[in-house]
């Protein structure tokens, strides 16, 4: 298994995910709390970017019909997401936020 830099320390915020695709897998970055979270960027049950959505402490809201899925471990929370979302193992090296490829 390999890692990949995918963002910098500074373009992730609570407020302010970020979006990247790596392998053809369109993943969200996600700072909650002293964390850095990767999980599905589009929706499951339409497609709607995460990143773009609404980020309420440890949950992300669908923009476009309102399911909540927790952040760090990706579960449906409420809403019609129709299943939880993928989550990538992260780490920080340096000023790099890495992605574990598998």
């Amino acid at each position: 298994m390999s890692w990949v830099s995918v963002c910098k320390v500074g373009q992730v915020s609570e407020d302010s995910p970020f979006s990247v695709k790596v392998q053809d897998k369109a993943l969200g970055v996600f700072k909650v709390e002293d964390g850095f979270y990767a999980i599905d960027d589009i929706c499951p049950h339409a497609y709607a970017l995460l990143t773009q959505g609404f980020v309420e402490g440890r949950t992300v809201e669908c923009p476009l019909h309102e399911a909540i899925f927790d952040i760090p471990t990706g579960k449906l929370e409420s809403g019609p997401g129709c299943r939880n979302l993928n989550t990538y193992p992260l780490r920080v090296e340096g000023d790099d936020i890495q992605l574990q490829l598998v």
